[in-house]
């Protein structure tokens, strides 16, 4: 059974009032015992803490203390014993309230381009649905009641209707079952599945891609500023990504910077950033302030898979209610010419 974590938005109110603690002078284990006095919750995180105070009051390490509460992620215990055993504690846990803020940032985008969609998914379909069942049923029911060529013809109208609104129908509720089984395979971690189906659209391949990047450059400015060697930073930073194709990247990388090469050159020859960003990365390696260019390069990594994210939703949006648009108009001016025409003989 999985354990019960703290999501993104807990783990970094956690880092930034550890570090800010700590900043101020206050040990660790003092620290610990107000942030549980602050926390009355009786939640996950009291829960956490109080295991904490007591294992720091052991002497434990705060990294120890914190995988003995069991509701941090790996990646947070990792970078923070990092933190600890070359004395930049206080920097590294600021540099992970920033990650898992922004993490949260992007988790909410790309959940809210799927939400976005199914939401208009059951609204199309619950629309046809009345078409099928209610709306056309009625209009059949006026002509039935009509005699001559009118009423006759009528029919022929009623029925593209009906085709129209059926095939419609068919492809929403294809894509809503796609969409629903795509998520329950995300659940049921077969995200590689999703990912592989994902990547076969542009869009959603440079949206993957983006946030790959952006989960790596963050990881490894954490890395790095907890004062790990370039190398072992890069490979740490791998199981972070999580797509294939961009740690087969990576892995190609680690073999070029273990021949003597440098991660900014060995970067830029394999192609992992746009050539702007592989050109800002070698400068900021040859000037010293690599770690500061990597900061930089998150911060644009983020802003471009939120701006790919919004042009996705604004994209799909407007096409599915174009769709709902056409269909129900071509289906109302299906029963309706009948009617016109009844009107202008009747005239």
């Amino acid at each position: 059974m999985s354990r019960k974590m703290l999501d993104e938005l807990g783990v970094s109110a956690f880092c930034e009032s550890m570090a800010m603690m700590i900043q101020s002078g206050i040990q660790t284990d003092e620290a610990v015992a107000l942030l549980q006095s602050e926390n009355k919750d009786g939640g996950l995180l009291e829960q956490g803490l109080g295991k904490m105070k007591e294992a720091v009051e052991r002497g434990e390490t705060l990294s120890a203390a914190m995988e003995g509460s069991g509701i941090f992620p790996d990646f947070a215990l990792r970078m923070i014993a990092a933190g600890e055993s070359s004395g930049r504690l206080e920097d590294v846990l600021f540099r992970l309230a920033h990650y898992y803020a922004e993490q949260k940032t992007v988790s909410e985008k790309l959940r809210g381009a799927v939400t976005y969609p199914a939401a208009m998914l059951v609204l199309i379909i619950a629309v046809l649905t009345a078409m099928l069942t209610m709306v056309l049923p009625s209009f059949r029911a006026v002509y039935d009641r009509l005699t001559g060529s009118l009423a006759a013809s009528s029919y022929a109208y009623i029925r593209w209707a009906g085709v129209f609104c059926t095939v419609a129908l068919i492809v929403m509720a294809a894509l809503a079952l796609c969409l629903a089984a795509g998520l329950l395979l995300w659940k049921n971690g077969k995200k590689n599945v999703v990912l592989t189906v994902l990547e076969k659209f542009p869009h959603c391949r440079a949206i993957l891609d983006t946030n790959a990047l952006f989960r790596f450059t963050s990881a490894l400015g954490t890395f790095l500023a907890s004062g790990e060697m370039q190398d072992e930073a890069v490979r740490l930073s791998i199981p972070m990504v999580g797509s294939e194709r961009l740690e087969k990247k990576l892995e190609r990388i680690t073999a070029s910077m273990e021949e003597g090469h440098s991660i900014a050159q060995s970067a830029y020859d394999e192609g992992l950033f746009e050539p702007v960003y592989g050109r800002m990365l070698l400068a900021g390696e040859r000037s010293g302030s690599l770690e500061h260019v990597l900061a930089r390069l998150t911060e644009l990594l983020e802003e471009n898979s939120l701006h790919l994210t919004d042009r996705l939703v604004e994209i799909v949006g407007p096409v599915l209610s174009g769709a709902l648009m056409l269909t129900i108009g071509l289906t109302l001016i299906s029963v309706m010419l009948p009617l016109i025409g009844m009107m202008n003989a009747i005239g």
